[in-house]
């Protein structure tokens, strides 16, 4: 087990900052990412106008008809949050080349409950791990000294504070609904790692993973150009959008179909804010429920469009991607069912407490 989870850090460090090898010419490189984010630019202003012309105009339905609205949202969506996950994608990519999991370690040892838990959550943002990545990550910050409040702050954020929902939510809604989601997913990262850590539940930790011994001889890699980083931003953006494109799909056809069909007042009026159990329900819906963000925004933006508020919708898409059942069950590894049971409640806590909070303030 010892073996396996070290082999598993390194391979997850090694995809992560391990530079691709690429001969051409720098100034090439930056050519083609110029020119790149040029025709990005210029097919994400012509959606709009081509999805209506396909709807109305070639396939010919009716404007304000529930099929031809639920169909012009779907051809709009589609190559819209496409576009904007795999711009996204690529630019975070490269940013992510600046952060290896050991490096984030080294920033986050010897830092006290407080501190820690705020640096812990910010860098949850900007170094995107998945779920997958839970096991290797947490054995490795337990093996750097790091408190277990501090780690999970960074667990909790990393998933939930999405910097790709961040963008798509900032190109969707604009700014003031992606900040409110930043400030309340790192709010409930940080609260929930300090009273995690409050807890000193460190016994409901497996056994093997405090016996697990630092330094087994990690391998420097060499720091990458910015050739590399862009070659490993364009694999990850293929890989990425390869695993992600169908969910995104669903999660619009599903959007599509509240958009045209469902009507508006009976949608307020279950996920409104004057029904009181509309954040917890939200929240509930969401626990069961496996997607990524980009999946999930697109049935947020239906929702919203519908009148459905604010506050239950962010609680329905954070439980979605904090608290989703693979996440849970990979954490078994190295977590006892007490201290899950307790991260779930702390976490699920956290975000209806923020979902009626938002629904009071907006």
């Amino acid at each position: 087990m010892q073996k396996l989870a070290y082999l598993m850090e390194n391979s997850i460090m090694a995809q992560t900052i391990s530079p691709t090898a690429d001969r051409r010419p720098a100034w090439r490189i930056w050519l083609l990412v110029v020119g790149g984010a040029a025709v990005w630019l210029i097919a994400y202003n012509l959606i709009q106008p081509l999805a209506n012309w396909l709807t109305f105009q070639v396939i010919g339905l009716q404007e304000g008809s529930h099929l031809g609205e639920a169909v012009a949202f779907f051809l709009y969506d589609v190559p819209k949050i496409l576009l904007l996950l795999s711009g996204m994608i690529f630019l975070i990519s490269t940013i992510r080349s600046f952060f290896s999991p050991e490096r984030t370690r080294e920033l986050l040892g010897g830092k006290r409950e407080g501190v820690g838990n705020i640096l812990a959550a910010g860098l949850g943002v900007l170094t995107p791990f998945c779920s997958c990545s839970a096991v290797p990550l947490f054995i490795g910050f337990v093996e750097a000294g790091i408190p277990l409040g501090v780690t999970f702050s960074f667990l909790i954020a990393a998933p939930m504070v999405n910097e790709v929902a961040l963008v798509m939510l900032f190109g969707l809604f604009g700014w003031q609904v992606a900040l409110l989601y930043l400030v309340a997913g790192m709010s409930v990262a940080i609260l929930a790692g300090i009273v995690i850590g409050r807890l000193h539940l460190e016994r409901y930790v497996e056994d093997f993973v405090w016996q697990i011994k630092g330094g087994n001889g990690t391998v420097a890699l060499a720091t990458p150009t910015w050739p590399d980083r862009f070659a490993i931003a364009w694999a990850n953006t293929r890989e990425i959008v390869g695993k992600v494109w169908l969910f995104v799909v669903l999660g619009i056809a599903v959007g599509a179909g509240i958009h045209g069909y469902v009507p508006e007042d009976a949608l307020a009026g279950i996920l409104g804010r004057e029904a009181w159990w509309s954040v917890p329900m939200g929240v509930l819906l969401g626990v069961p429920l496996y997607s990524n963000a980009a999946g999930v925004i697109p049935v947020v933006q239906a929702l919203m469009a519908k009148g459905a508020a604010l506050g239950t919708v962010l609680a329905f898409m954070m439980s979605v991607v904090a608290l989703s059942l693979p996440e849970l069950i990979i954490l078994r590894r190295v977590l006892k069912l007490p201290l899950i049971a307790t991260f779930v409640g702390v976490v699920a806590s956290g975000i209806i407490l923020v979902g009626y909070l938002f629904n009071l303030m907006m």
